[in-house]
């Protein structure tokens, strides 16, 4: 797996990639992470995928991670600056055709990105996002975007701790913590990106422009649930199944809301044969 980064107009990515030795003919899968995560989640569900042939890219999105934490007159932070943000990332990249795979409260930017790009995206993947009408962003992550309590909260490493492990129930590694807790150790500035992120969400317009796209999506969707979500509960992912063309849910017992970081190797076996499938 090489770390890599791009500079894309004002902004650089970092993402992480892996190529196959033996590449098969199925277009590349990107892998995006939610909030407060990183592509560094990733890191232990990509290689099985890597093994049959699948090139991987992760990156972190811009205002997480390694990626540039521009302030907001720079960046909007909204779901349409983000769109924009990786169709260019893409375009860098030469990626004509990818397959997505999205989690999180920043998955939804991903699959607005696809509902509007139908063209680029050969099959979605979705793990533990907002795509029910009935999702909400978490009082946990709420807080973070409330006047002076948010920006005491956005500013503090820890909040890394409290929103992984609360997320699954689920006792992260110091050495992961650290990870993802570096970007806030190192400037102000991820604070406020985090902080701009969630007051931008608009989870109740992105949720619509979801759940009525994916109803009339016609390539395959593969819905990966951790059923121990506190935040997006399975019966959600069970409603939005009944309403796909192509859709399938496995779900994932005794896996939370980040099932890349809570058990990678049940994330990996799911998506496999959901990206090696035959097309019709």
């Amino acid at each position: 797996m090489q770390n890599q980064s791009i500079q894309v107009g004002s902004l650089n990515w970092f993402y992480r990639e892996s190529e196959p030795v033996n590449a098969n003919a199925k277009p590349p899968v990107v892998l995006l992470h939610g909030l407060v995560c990183q592509s560094y989640g990733w890191r232990k569900v990509m290689p099985p995928l890597t093994e049959q042939g699948f090139r991987c890219l992760a990156p972190d999105w811009i205002g997480s991670g390694k990626s540039d934490w521009p302030e907001k007159r720079d960046f909007a932070y909204t779901p349409d600056a983000y769109v924009q943000a990786l169709g260019d990332w893409l375009d860098a990249l030469e990626l004509a055709q990818v397959s997505l795979v999205v989690q999180g409260f920043l998955g939804s930017v991903g699959l607005q990105y696809a509902l509007r790009n139908c063209d680029r995206i050969h099959r979605i993947a979705i793990l533990n996002a907002p795509i029910h009408s009935e999702a909400r962003v978490p009082f946990k992550l709420q807080q973070m975007g409330w006047p002076v309590v948010g920006d005491m909260m956005t500013q503090d490493p820890l909040l890394v701790d409290r929103t992984l492990e609360g997320g699954g129930g689920y006792v992260v590694t110091e050495e992961d913590l650290g990870v993802y807790r570096k970007p806030f150790l190192t400037s102000s500035a991820a604070g406020r990106a985090l902080k701009a992120t969630i007051n931008n969400l608009n989870l109740a317009q992105a949720t619509a422009e979801i759940s009525q796209g994916l109803a009339s999506w016609e390539k395959p969707v593969l819905l990966v649930w951790g059923s121990r979500d506190p935040w997006l509960p399975l019966e959600q992912a069970r409603s939005m199944v009944k309403t796909l063309p192509d859709g399938k849910l496995e779900e994932l017992e005794e896996v939370g809301h980040y099932p890349q970081q809570d058990w990678p190797e049940k994330v990996s076996s799911a998506l496999l044969p959901f990206l090696r499938f035959k097309d019709i």
